[in-house]
């Protein structure tokens, strides 16, 4: 088959779960022998003087020169319409059997469905998440135009994939129909091959980016609560984002800066590891989750994940009592799990595993080339 995906950040240039999805799914399609294109920002161009390169079997293609995906921490509307105005003469000029675009940022789904019609190529588009209501929280009476446009590009697709099924829940309810639950995955024999790291241990860790969502605020105060029962409880943030300057300093009001280490940004995956491994329990206290990647490499590691129940946080659908627990968003709550996941991390660190190897990337190809299969005829 010749497959195009859609998706303006490109991995490695940039390190998010959309595009490790589109990477591990390509390159094992690619070795499969399958011709498979990505069409998305051109961010080698510093280092290489062609738009079209082949990265792992991918033929990537730079439709524009670099620009920055978010302003002030919110996504560069700018950069969503230049890409996807200039996506269309590039990807007008292919023919491909299944064209596979990323719902976000909207606008390349519009591109990408007039150019499958020309083409006639079959067009899959894959959701990371619904905002819905969640845009008129994010952009106040502007998120009304977010709001629109998802719902619009909702309606673009006679095959849509949803990487949870919290995401399917969630198309469900705007009225998108026989959506395709294929969820993301992790590269098990990568993780098996880290060791722990020698010189940084840990009680507690979290992993992303350092944004309002993730409530690494909370997590803080909970580690202020557990230092009464246990002065020298350890936890490790890694990550950056417009939050930390904020989470330092209430590390330093709550007293509890030498119990928190803050990373920053790791550029070595291994490294991320390597902390995970290192470390007793994983805790996520996201509200706003389209499915949590990390999570389960946290389990791969043999971790425990602690997340909390709300109705935009995917990870809930993949943890339950044998592999970590679900709690209120609440400092207390928070403190008491991890307390438990710190006690009987060891018994559950099989159960963790055996999760974990469910979602290996191997095992997820193969419903995604059946799937493409199928909706190619």
């Amino acid at each position: 088959m010749k497959i195009a995906y859609i998706y303006d950040a490109v991995y490695p240039w940039v390190k998010g779960g959309a595009e490790k999805r589109i990477y591990e799914i390509a390159k094992r399609l690619a070795s499969r022998g399958h011709e498979v294109h990505w069409y998305g920002i051109g961010w080698w161009l510093n280092d290489h003087s062609s738009r079209t390169i082949e990265y792992e079997g991918i033929i990537l293609h730079g439709v524009c020169e670099p620009m920055p995906l978010y302003i002030d921490g919110r996504r560069n509307i700018s950069e969503a319409t230049v890409f996807s105005e200039k996506l269309f003469p590039g990807l007008i000029k292919e023919g491909f059997d299944v064209v596979d675009c990323q719902e976000f940022p909207y606008f390349p789904c519009f591109t990408a469905k007039f150019c499958s019609l020309l083409r006639k190529s079959r067009l899959v588009i894959t959701w990371h998440e619904v905002w819905d209501k969640y845009w008129f929280k994010y952009l106040g009476k502007k998120g009304l135009f977010g709001w629109v446009v998802e719902r619009l590009a909702s309606r673009l697709a006679s095959e849509n994939v949803a990487v949870s099924k919290r995401t399917r829940r969630d198309l469900e309810k705007i009225g998108v129909k026989n959506v395709k639950v294929i969820p993301n995955g992790i590269d098990l024999k990568k993780i098996e091959s880290v060791k722990p790291s020698s010189g940084e241990k840990s009680d507690v860790i979290f992993v992303g980016r350092l944004i309002k969502d993730k409530n690494v605020d909370v997590l803080i105060e909970a580690i202020s609560l557990i230092k009464m029962e246990m002065p020298d409880i350890r936890c490790v943030i890694v990550g950056d984002g417009p939050e930390r300057g904020k989470l330092i300093k209430l590390a330093k009001e709550l007293r509890v800066e030498d119990n928190v280490k803050f990373t920053g940004f790791l550029e070595n995956y291994d490294d991320v590891i390597a902390y995970m491994k290192s470390s007793k329990v994983f805790v996520l206290p996201s509200t706003r989750e389209g499915f949590g990647i990390v999570a389960l490499e946290a389990n791969a590691c043999g971790l425990p994940v602690v997340t909390v129940n709300h109705e935009g946080n995917a990870v809930c659908d993949f943890i339950n009592c044998e592999n970590g627990f679900v709690c209120k968003l609440s400092a207390e709550d928070i403190a008491e799990n991890i307390l438990v996941g710190v006690e009987t991390g060891k018994v559950l660190r099989e159960k963790c595993i055996e999760n974990a190897m469910r979602y290996d990337w191997d095992i997820i190809v193969d419903t995604v080339e059946s799937f493409y299969k199928e909706v190619k005829l």
